[in-house]
């Protein structure tokens, strides 16, 4: 099991320091999400600078970009060491069609069709094929010499596709090479509900499980005393958030805690935000979170935990700089 350093938001100017906190504490891979800064500056900065842990975006959004900036800018960041993995989400309507006015329907055939137009993109740069994709939503038949960057020493990098329901589980098993887990799940609806529906996926390709990775993050509660309990109510409050969003309804539904989730999204539009924290139970947070003493021990509770199910682990709150995972 492999353990990832994943960054909700990270500046250019934080970069250097975020590349030597995942080196000396242990970590497998240094990955940066697509939230309120574009992921890709950051990583490569980070590419600049390491050359024996993986980097990637976790995730980076699809249908805000052309497949041919996607896969420039991916293949760019491959070249450096081979080790770069693109993760992809199609994020929800909202944020697609009005903070950034781009088109999202249909999404799942779009996805499917997106990772088929940037891996064609690859077989072009790498001289496999002649440029000439011609999907439904894209069209890709022009690549003059010019601005061919050319081939690469290194394998096509890998996809990742962000995943929440079974429909896009299955999808990333049959087209992708790996699936992003949201925090907000229980290891019981990964072992019912994805890994089902990734081995369908898998059995289109003519994969099995052995070819494609989970990554998970997970909510962490670490440390003693005043701290932990701060930090704590911290992760009630994240769950209190997640928790009131119809999206992800489905999976406190397999849990059993469908009805704190309608309480939630009640509390949300009645603007009574506040109270929502309180809805989320000692018991609820058990079920969606890993607590310890010191962040080694998550590492262990983590390995025990998702042994057999994830294959790359990441904590979504994150240990401050200097303290190690061994």
């Amino acid at each position: 099991m492999k353990f990832d350093l994943n960054l909700v938001t990270a500046t250019l100017a934080e970069m250097p320091g975020r590349v030597e906190q995942a080196r000396s504490a242990g970590y497998d891979g240094l990955f940066v999400a697509e939230t309120r800064q574009d992921p890709f500056p950051a990583l490569a900065i980070a590419g600049s600078r390491v050359s024996d842990i993986d980097i990637g975006t976790s995730i980076a959004l699809a249908f805000t970009r052309s497949p041919m900036t996607t896969a420039v800018t991916s293949w760019e960041l491959q070249r450096a060491d081979g080790r770069f993995i693109l993760g992809l989400g199609s994020q929800v309507r909202k944020h697609i069609e009005r903070r950034f006015s781009c088109v999202y329907d249909p999404p799942l055939p779009r996805i499917r069709e997106y990772v088929a137009a940037v891996r064609h993109i690859w077989g072009a740069f790498q001289g496999d094929h002649p440029m000439d994709f011609r999907g439904e939503f894209y069209t890709l038949d022009f690549l003059p010499e010019a601005v061919n960057p050319g081939p690469i020493e290194h394998p096509q990098p890998k996809i990742y596709l962000a995943s929440l329901g079974p429909i896009m589980y299955k999808t990333a098993g049959s087209v992708a090479d790996g699936a992003f887990v949201h925090p907000l799940h229980t290891v019981n609806y990964l072992k019912e509900v994805a890994q089902p529906a990734i081995a369908e996926g898998l059995a289109t390709q003519g994969k099995d499980r052995g070819d494609f990775a989970l990554s998970v993050t997970v909510f962490t509660v670490v440390g003693a005393g005043a701290s932990v309990d701060r930090m704590r109510e911290t992760v009630r409050s994240q769950l209190a958030f997640y928790g009131s969003t119809p999206t992800y309804r489905r999976v406190l539904e397999h849990a059993g805690w469908e009805a704190v989730g309608e309480r939630l999204q009640a509390l949300l539009k009645a603007g009574r935000h506040a109270e929502m924290p309180a809805e989320v139970s000692d018991d609820m947070l058990d079920d969606f979170c890993i607590a310890a003493g010191t962040w080694p021990e998550a590492a262990e509770v983590a390995r025990a935990r998702y042994a057999g199910v994830a294959d790359r682990v990441s904590f979504y709150n994150l240990p401050e700089p200097g303290q190690t995972l061994t």
